[in-house]
Parts: structure tokens; C-alpha cells; sequence
């Protein structure tokens, strides 16, 4: 059956340059790093919807959405809202925009942003109480407490934006899942090492040129390293288990602190219309999305459940698929996910998948880079991730077939279905 009663589809947007994170755009926040994006969006084609997402919160607004168009200058009757799903937000937004296309709907603006910089401190939630209830009793007093605060009355981001339920880091939860996989530190590098060097020669070949805003501050993504190697990225020391002495992560083949912002489009056949001629598009011919426990599974495993359920539908084996773009948050979680997807009787024992899918054609994965080079700010990586994957998938035969692959924390995965026209 059908995912949407018309075509729907994904046309690849812009994105800022991925920052180091106390870098270039380190003097940003969410909606300020958003509204030279959104207008430059904007200035192709005015949307019938902006969804807009950020994952890291901030108690200075409730609608981040809305916040940017209208601080963007844009039209204010273009309704305007955020959403959110950790590392698949603005990916979610893109099946939030597919689901409403239709009636008076046939363009939808999306994406999403993060400045890792700048998490923001919070109040203790009893100390808050006290202090609120002393604003409406004794101001003089409420302003006094707040002098008084000590570092253990706030809510720092020091665990790295740990799992709330499980109170460790997506490092810490990755690290334990790489070991059960038997996923080796040799392979998490030399993974790293060619998303480096991918992503430098997509800059070079002028791949990302159409893709990317310059913004006063940086021009393009800081994060990859023409100069890394195989040497230096056995040289570092593990990231997350320091003291086992079995610890493989490092800082080298995780995706690194980012600041940065990407959009696309999601259209009908008409929406497409009002975009630029020739602008690069894929039909979303379905997605998936899935959970699992991740005390049993682990925490970004759900990749790994929700490829075979997307594929299997459509009667697709691996290697029928011409284009894999996997989100690298760590390269052990692109290594581990495929190992379950290639592990004899997985996809029919925990998948409840039973269908034959082949081998795993690696060398279509990735082709401009991942994560790990790239950078990974949470909220811009699913619109990143589309943006580039349509674009890589407009150099392949019309009919042919990408996967968009996204894990995200609390044990979700995102999965696209692309296909070229």
C-alpha cells in the first residue's frame, strides 16, 4: 500500500558550514545561526509550512519555528512550528511536512539546528522554586538567593547531553555495544579515516559548493581534516572508557562537538513547480521509523530494525539499493548496525523481517563523507543527510534507489526510502 495517497518528495536545500564547536560560530544561538539559512531558503520559493527543530532547549522561547521566520523578516502568514526527535529531528520534520502535503499544502519548508557551544545552564528544580516563590514574596530576598547559588544548585551540561534514564553518554552507551558487536578500534579508524577523506574531496570537487551557504564567519565545514591518517588516528586515546583498557572510541572516530543549521524541501508534483528549474529531487516513496529497548539492544541500534522492516515492504534486497546515506554518530554505530544487518537470521529473529536481503554493498556508502567528518549537529543532521543524499542520487540512473539512515537517542531509528526519478 501506498505511503501517501500522491507523490511526495525530498528536494535537496542548503545548509550553513558545520563549525568546531567553540569555533566560528561559536557566538551564535539557535535562532540567530538559522535566519541567514531560512531566508536564503526563502529566497527560492516562499513554503506553505516551516517546521524547524532544535534538540538541545533553551528557556528563551517555546516556538523555535516561528522565532526564526519572524526574526528572518519573512512572510508572517506562513504558519510556523518546531518538533523535535534528538538526532532524527529534522528528519522527523521532513515526514511531518510529507504527511500534511495535499489540499492547499504542496510545500514544506524543513530543518533543523544545533550550536553545541552554547548549552545552556539550568537551575536545580527545587532551588527554582524556592527562588520563584520568593520573586512573589520577598523580591529583595529572591535576588539575594540567586547571588548565593553554588555550583551544585545548577544544571550543567558536563555528562556531554548524557540519556536522561540511563545518565550516560551516547559515547558510553556506543562504547558497550561496539564491544558486544566486536567491532574493532582498527575498524572504527580506518571507517573514520574515509569519511575524512571523502568529505575533503567533495570540497575539492566542488560537491558541497550548491549545497552550502558562506556565512561572514566560515565559508566551509571546519571539521574535515585533509591532513588525518590512520597514524594519527591510532594515536589518540579512548574518548569515553578510559579506564578498562578496552575502550576503542575516541574523538577521532566519533562525530565531534558541531554548531551549524541544514534545510530541505518536501513537495508534491505542483510544489515542485514553484521551486528553481533543475533543483536536485528524489520521490520519498516511504519511511520507517523505529524504538527499541535499548537496555537490550542498545541505544542506536534501531537503524538496524527498521532498514530491513522499510526495505522488506517494497520487496528490496541491499543491494538493489544504489545509494547508502548512514549517519555516523560513531563510526562503531554504522560498523555495528550493518554487522546486524548482515548477521545470519538477525533480520528475521529481532527484525520479525523474514526476507532473504543479500550482502551489504559497502562501497556505496557515504560517498561525500559522514558524520564524523562532517560534523553532527543534532537537530541539522537529517536534513543534511537528505540535501546530500538527493543530490548524490541525481548522478544515478532515473528509478534508482537510496536508503537515508539516521539514529537517534532513547533507542529510535529514521529511515528513508529514496527513489530517482
Amino acid at each position: 500500500m501506498p505511503r501517501f495517497a500522491q507523490p511526495v518528495y525530498i528536494a535537496a536545500g542548503l545548509r550553513t558550514p558545520f563549525g568546531r564547536g567553540g569555533g566560528a560560530l561559536a557566538d551564535h544561538d539557535a535562532i540567530t545561526l538559522s535566519v541567514p539559512l531560512a531566508q536564503a531558503m526563502a529566497g527560492k520559493a516562499r513554503p506553505d509550512l516551516f517546521i524547524w527543530g532544535t534538540v538541545i532547549p533553551s528557556l528563551g522561547w517555546s516556538n523555535l519555528g516561528r522565532e526564526i521566520w519572524l526574526d528572518a523578516g519573512l512572510d508572517p502568514t506562513v504558519p510556523a512550528w518546531s518538533n523535535v526527535l534528538a538526532c532524527s529531528t529534522s528528519m522527523v520534520a521532513a515526514f511531518n511536512g510529507a504527511g500534511m502535503i495535499g489540499g492547499d499544502i504542496d510545500l514544506v519548508l524543513v530543518g533543523g539546528v544545533e550550536v553545541m557551544s552554547n548549552p545552556p545552564i539550568g537551575i536545580q528544580l527545587e532551588v527554582s522554586k524556592r527562588i520563584v516563590k520568593l520573586f512573589r514574596t520577598d523580591p529583595p530576598a529572591a535576588l539575594a538567593a540567586l547571588q548565593a547559588l553554588t555550583p551544585n544548585d545548577l544544571v550543567l551540561p558536563v555528562k556531554g547531553w548524557a540519556n536522561r534514564i540511563t545518565g550516560r553518554t551516547m559515547g558510553d552507551h556506543m562504547e558497550e555495544t561496539a564491544k558486544i558487536w566486536s567491532i574493532s578500534r582498527e575498524a572504527q579508524d580506518d571507517w573514520s579515516l574515509k569519511s575524512h577523506q571523502r568529505s575533503v574531496a567533495g570540497w575539492e570537487r566542488g560537491f558541497f559548493d550548491d549545497l552550502v551557504i558562506a556565512l561572514p564567519e566560515i565559508s566551509r565545514d571546519a571539521n574535515p581534516r585533509a591532513d588525518t591518517s590512520a597514524e594519527k588516528l591510532a594515536a589518540l586515546p579512548p574518548a569515553f572508557d578510559k579506564t578498562s583498557g578496552q575502550g576503542t572510541l575516541t574523538a577521532g572516530n566519533s562525530s565531534p562537538i558541531t554548531d551549524g543549521a541544514a534545510a530541505c524541501w518536501v513537495a508534491s508534483a505542483e510544489g515542485l513547480t514553484r521551486l528553481p528549474a533543475g533543483i536536485y529531487h528524489a520521490e520519498l516513496v516511504d519511511h520507517e521509523i523505529a524504538a527499541v529497548d535499548h537496555g537490550v539492544d542498545g541505544l542506536l541500534m534501531a537503524p538496524s530494525f527498521a532498514i530491513p522492516r522499510l526495505l522488506a515492504r517494497h520487496g528490496l534486497r541491499y543491494d538493489d539499493i544504489a545509494l547508502w546515506e548512514i549517519h555516523e554518530a560513531f563510526s562503531a554505530q554504522v560498523l555495528a548496525n550493518v554487522a546486524a544487518l548482515e548477521k545470519p537470521g538477525w533480520t528475521r529473529e529481532r527484525a520479525a523481517v523474514d526476507f532473504d536481503f543479500g550482502p551489504f554493498p559497502w562501497d556505496r556508502v557515504n560517498p561525500n563523507g559522514g558524520s564524523v567528518a562532517i560534523g553532527h549537529p543534532f537537530a541539522a543532521t537529517g536534513a543534511r543527510d537528505l540535501s546530500q543524499a538527493v543530490k548524490e542520487l541525481w548522478d544515478k540512473p532515473s528509478g534508482s534507489w537510496a536508503v537515508v539512515s539516521v539514529c537517534a537517542d532513547g533507542g529510535h531509528g529514521t529511515v528513508s526510502l529514496l527513489r530517482r526519478p
